[in-house]
C-alpha cells in the first residue's frame, strides 16, 4: 500500500482540482496515515470570508513580494532564504 492506510476511501481519479472543491487528501495524525476530504484553495489568515480563497489562484511571480496574501508564505519559504 502505497501511503499505508489503516482505512481505505474509494475516490473517482480527477486529473485537475479547482479552488473550492474537496479533495482527498492523506494526512498524518499521531503516527496514523489517514485520507481526509480538504476544500482546496489558500484562505489566508486575515481573511473574514472564505471565498477570496476563490480570487487567489493565479499568483504572479514578478508581483507577490509585494502582496499581502503572500508576504508571510514568501517570508517562510526556502527560496527566499527565510
Amino acid at each position: 500500500m502505497r501511503f499505508n492506510l489503516e482505512e481505505i476511501t474509494l475516490f473517482k481519479p480527477r486529473y485537475n482540482i479547482a479552488p473550492t472543491q474537496m479533495a482527498p487528501v492523506v494526512t498524518n495524525q499521531k503516527g496514523t496515515n489517514r485520507m481526509e476530504q480538504f476544500r482546496w484553495g489558500l484562505v489566508p489568515f486575515w481573511a473574514r470570508d472564505t471565498s477570496i480563497g476563490n480570487r487567489m489562484i493565479n499568483a504572479r511571480a514578478e508581483t507577490l513580494v509585494t502582496k499581502p496574501s503572500f508576504n508571510d508564505l514568501f517570508k517562510k519559504s526556502p527560496l527566499s532564504g527565510g
